[in-house]
C-alpha cells in the first residue's frame, strides 16, 4: 500500500466503538512477561469461553441448517463469503466436506477476498474491495444461502457479497464476534459469537477463528445429516481414494451390517464400491440394482431407501420413533 495516497483517518478515542476482538484483554497485558506454561495456560482458558460462545447460539445455527437443508433440497448452493482467517476456514470447511461426504463441488461453494492466492498469503487490499464481493457473488439466485463470515463484522468485501446476495434473492446470514456489526443489516440473520477480545489484541485467529470454526463444523455436519450424507453416524458417502480409506470403508459396511470382512469385500465389489448400495443392498435383502434405484428414489439417504422398502433395522427405526414422539 502507497501510504503517501492513502486518506488518514484519526485515530479512534481509545475502546470507543471498537469491535471486541480489536479491544485489549487485561489478562494478557503482562503477555511478553510470561511463561511459556503461563502463555499456554492463558490461552487454554480463553479458548473455553469460544465454546461458551457456540453454545449460546446453537438454536440459531440450528435455524440456518434447517434454511440450508430447504435451500439443497430446492436445488440451491450454500456459498461462504469472508477474508482472512474467516476466510481461509470458509474453504477449508468447504473444502473437506468433498472427500467426506462426496458431495459435488458446487454444493458448498467458498469465496476468499484475494482469490487462492489469498490462501498462504495475505492481498493487498483485497478484504477492503466490496466491489470484488458483489463480484463473487454474480451467479446466486433465489435458491441460494449466503454466509458472511467476519470476525469483526465490518469486511467490506463480505458487505459486497451479501448486498448482491441479498439483491438476487439469496437468503443472507452472518456469522461474526461483533453484536454491532455494520455488515449486520444485510443479513437475514446474524448469528454473534460473544468470544471478546483476544490474547493478542487483534488476532482473531485465536479465539474467534475457533469459535467461528465450530459453528462451520456444526453447521456443515448437520447439514450432510439432512442431506442424506450419513447412515446412523457412520460416513457412509466416503469415496475410498487410498488404501486408508478403502480399510474404512469395509469397517463402515461390517458396522452397518454385521457382516463378516470376506462377505464385506464381496457386496462392494458387487456394487462397483458404492458404499450406499452395499449397505442397502445387504440389509434390505435385495439386488444391487434393485438398492441403487432405491437410493435415487430417496435421493441418496440409506435410510430413505430401507424405509421406503420397509427394511429399516429395529433399533434404528425406534430410536426415529422416539424422537418424533
Amino acid at each position: 500500500m502507497n501510504y503517501a495516497e492513502e486518506p488518514i483517518s484519526a485515530p479512534q478515542e481509545r475502546g470507543a466503538e471498537l469491535p471486541p476482538t480489536e479491544r485489549r484483554l487485561e489478562d494478557s497485558r503482562e503477555l511478553d512477561n510470561m511463561s511459556a506454561l503461563e502463555i499456554l495456560t492463558l490461552m487454554n482458558a480463553q479458548d473455553r469461553i469460544a465454546v461458551d460462545a457456540v453454545n449460546a447460539v446453537l438454536p440459531q445455527i440450528a435455524q440456518l441448517v434447517e434454511i440450508g437443508a430447504e435451500r439443497l433440497a430446492c436445488g440451491g448452493r450454500i456459498h461462504y463469503f469472508g477474508a482472512g482467517t474467516s476466510g481461509r476456514l470458509g474453504v477449508l470447511d468447504a473444502a473437506e466436506l468433498l472427500p467426506t461426504f462426496s458431495i459435488e463441488p458446487d454444493v458448498v461453494i467458498a469465496h476468499m477476498a484475494g482469490g487462492e492466492a489469498a490462501l498462504v498469503r495475505a492481498v493487498e487490499n483485497s478484504e477492503d474491495s466490496e466491489p470484488e464481493g458483489v463480484a463473487a457473488a454474480a451467479t446466486l439466485g433465489p435458491d441460494d444461502l449466503a454466509i458472511g463470515l467476519t470476525a469483526s463484522g465490518n469486511t467490506p468485501y463480505v458487505a459486497g457479497a451479501l448486498r448482491a446476495a441479498r439483491a438476487a434473492g439469496a437468503h443472507t446470514a452472518l456469522i461474526s464476534c461483533n453484536p454491532r456489526a455494520t455488515v449486520a443489516n444485510l443479513a437475514d440473520s446474524h448469528i454473534v459469537l460473544q468470544t471478546g477480545a483476544e490474547v493478542v489484541t487483534g488476532s482473531t485467529r485465536l479465539k474467534a477463528g475457533s469459535a467461528e470454526k465450530m459453528v462451520l463444523n456444526g453447521f456443515s455436519t448437520a447439514l450432510m445429516v439432512a442431506y442424506g450424507r450419513t447412515w446412523s453416524n457412520l460416513m457412509v458417502s466416503l469415496v475410498a481414494t487410498n488404501a486408508k480409506l478403502r480399510d474404512r470403508t469395509l469397517r463402515i459396511l461390517a458396522d452397518a451390517t454385521g457382516a463378516q470382512a470376506a462377505e464385506c469385500e464381496a457386496l462392494l465389489r458387487a456394487a462397483n464400491g458404492d458404499l450406499k448400495v452395499a449397505i442397502v443392498a445387504a440389509i434390505g435383502d435385495m439386488s444391487t440394482d434393485a438398492a441403487r434405484k432405491a437410493l435415487d428414489v430417496a435421493s441418496g439417504s440409506v435410510r430413505g431407501a430401507l424405509e421406503a422398502n420397509a427394511t429399516l433395522p429395529a433399533s434404528l427405526n425406534s430410536n426415529q420413533t422416539e424422537r418424533q414422539q
